[in-house]
C-alpha cells in the first residue's frame, strides 16, 4: 500500500544525469583507477589564511555557538552592502535589501519556494545550472526555456536573447512572472555587456516580470573583462534581485556562504521564509565571511590568475591531443565541444567512455539541458601536471575514432 503513495514534487524531478557519472567515477576509483576529475566545480585550493584565522578566533568565543540570525548577522549584511558599493557603485540597504544564504542552492530553493504560486511561469535559458530550473519546479511552478547562443569568444548573442525572450511572452499563457539569468554563465561561460542588463530592466518594467540574476562567477574573469551587475542599472531594484557566492572567489565552497540583494519585496519574502525554516549559518562562518568581503582582495586575484593559467595549459595540452577548445573570458570552467569524430556518442556516453577508458571525468552537457548536448563542462580544478596527464590519456583515447589530427600532433606521434 505504501509503495503506491506518490510524492508529487519529487516525482517531477528527472534522474540526475550527473549522478550516473558520479557513480561510475566512484566505481572506477574503488577498482583502483586513477581518475583525473574535472567533473565538479569544487575548488582545490585552500581558503585564504586570514579568513581561516578569523573563523578559528570567532569559534573560540562561547557566545558564538548559539543560534545565529537567519537572514545574516548585521556585520555581514553591512559587508555585503559595502561590497556592492565598492564594486558596482550601487546602494544596498543592509536591513531590507540583503540576505545571507547557505550558499546559492539553498538561496534559490528558499527564494522560489517563498515567491512561487502554483502555475507561475519562469523563463530559464538553456543550458542552465540545474537548481535554476528545478527550484521553480519543486516550488510548484512551471518553466519554459530557450537556447542561448554565443560567439567564438563566448560572448552572448544579446539580440537573439531578447528576441527569444520576447517570444516567450507571445507564446505562453499565463505570461512569465520570473526570468532567471546567470552571467558569467554556468555551464557555457558566456558573458554579457552592461547594456544587456539595461535592456533587461527596461523589458521587465514594460512586461511586468521579476528578474533573478546569478553572478556566482563574477569575480573569475580574464583578459580585462569585468562582470557587470544588474544592480548598477537605475531602477533595477524595482524589478530584480541578484545572488553571489563566496564559494569560488575565496575557495570557500564547503563553507556554504552566499547572499541575495535587491528588490525589497523578494528579499523580504526570502528573509521571512528563512526565519521559519532555519537559524542561519554558524556565526563564526558569518564573521569569517565578513572578513573575506571586507579584507584585501589580492587573494581573489590570485585565485583568478590560477584559473586563467590552468585554462591556458588545458587549451594548449588538449590541442596537442587533438581536442580544440576555445578560451573564454570568465568562470572556472571550459565549455568544450566534443571532438567531431566522437560527436555521434552524445555528451553522456562520451563522458562515460572518457571516464572508463581514459580515466578523465567531465560533466556531460546534456545534464544542463537539451541545448547543452554536444558539449562537456571541464572544471579547472586539477593542477598543471594532472591536466597534461589527462591530455596524454585523451590523445590515446581519441585514436579509436580516427580523429583528424593536426600536423603538430602527427609530428609528436612520429617522434
Amino acid at each position: 500500500m505504501f509503495d503506491e503513495i506518490q510524492f508529487g514534487r519529487i516525482d517531477r524531478l528527472p534522474k540526475y544525469v550527473f549522478a550516473e557519472v558520479n557513480e561510475l567515477k566512484m566505481k572506477e576509483r574503488r577498482a583502483g583507477a586513477d581518475v583525473i576529475d574535472f567533473s565538479m566545480g569544487n575548488p582545490d585550493g585552500d581558503t585564504p589564511e586570514h579568513i581561516r584565522e578569523k573563523l578559528v578566533e570567532s569559534a573560540q568565543k562561547t557566545k558564538t555557538h548559539g543560534y545565529s540570525t537567519s537572514k545574516g548577522i548585521p556585520k555581514l549584511l553591512i559587508a555585503i552592502s559595502d561590497w556592492y558599493k565598492r564594486r558596482y557603485d550601487c546602494d544596498i540597504n543592509p536591513e531590507t535589501e540583503a540576505v545571507a544564504t547557505m550558499g546559492s542552492k539553498e538561496g534559490y530553493a528558499h527564494l522560489t519556494y517563498a515567491i512561487t504560486n502554483p502555475g507561475d511561469l519562469a523563463v530559464v535559458p538553456d543550458p542552465t545550472y540545474p537548481i535554476h530550473e528545478y527550484s521553480f519546479i519543486l516550488a510548484g511552478g512551471s518553466v519554459v526555456k530557450f537556447g542561448i547562443e554565443f560567439d567564438e569568444d563566448y560572448k552572448l548573442d544579446e539580440d537573439k536573447f531578447f528576441k527569444d525572450l520576447e517570444r516567450m511572452f507571445i507564446e505562453n499563457s499565463p505570461k512569465p512572472k520570473y526570468v532567471l539569468v546567470n552571467f558569467p554563465h554556468n555551464p557555457s561561460t558566456a558573458t554579457v555587456t552592461q547594456e544587456f542588463y539595461v535592456r533587461l530592466v527596461a523589458m521587465a518594467k514594460e512586461k511586468r516580470f521579476y528578474v533573478i540574476s546569478d553572478i556566482a562567477y563574477g569575480d573569475i574573469t580574464f583578459d580585462g573583462y569585468v562582470t557587470p551587475s544588474i544592480m548598477s542599472v537605475p531602477g533595477a531594484k524595482d524589478v530584480a534581485v541578484e545572488s553571489f557566492t563566496l564559494s569560488k572567489s575565496y575557495n570557500m565552497a564547503g563553507w556554504r556562504v552566499g547572499f541575495f540583494v535587491g528588490n525589497k519585496k523578494l528579499i523580504g519574502a526570502l528573509q521571512k521564509i528563512k526565519s521559519w525554516l532555519d537559524y542561519g549559518m554558524f556565526t563564526p562562518i558569518q564573521v569569517a565571511a565578513t572578513v573575506a568581503l571586507n579584507g584585501d582582495q589580492q587573494c581573489v586575484r590570485d585565485i583568478t590568475d590560477k584559473y586563467n593559467h590552468r585554462q591556458e595549459v588545458l587549451i594548449e595540452a588538449f590541442d596537442r591531443a587533438g581536442w580544440k577548445i576555445r578560451k573564454n573570458q570568465a568562470s572556472m570552467f571550459s565549455w568544450a565541444k566534443i571532438p567531431e569524430c566522437a560527436a555521434h556518442l552524445g555528451s553522456l556516453e562520451f563522458s562515460k567512455k572518457l571516464l572508463v577508458e581514459a580515466g578523465v571525468a567531465v560533466a556531460p552537457g546534456i545534464g544542463f539541458g537539451a541545448y547543452g548536448e554536444g558539449y562537456v563542462r571541464i572544471a579547472l580544478i586539477e593542477n598543471d601536471n594532472r591536466i597534461r596527464q589527462a591530455a596524454r590519456n585523451i590523445k590515446e583515447f581519441l585514436k579509436q575514432f580516427d580523429c583528424e589530427q593536426s600536423e603538430d600532433v602527427k609530428k609528436e606521434d612520429d617522434a
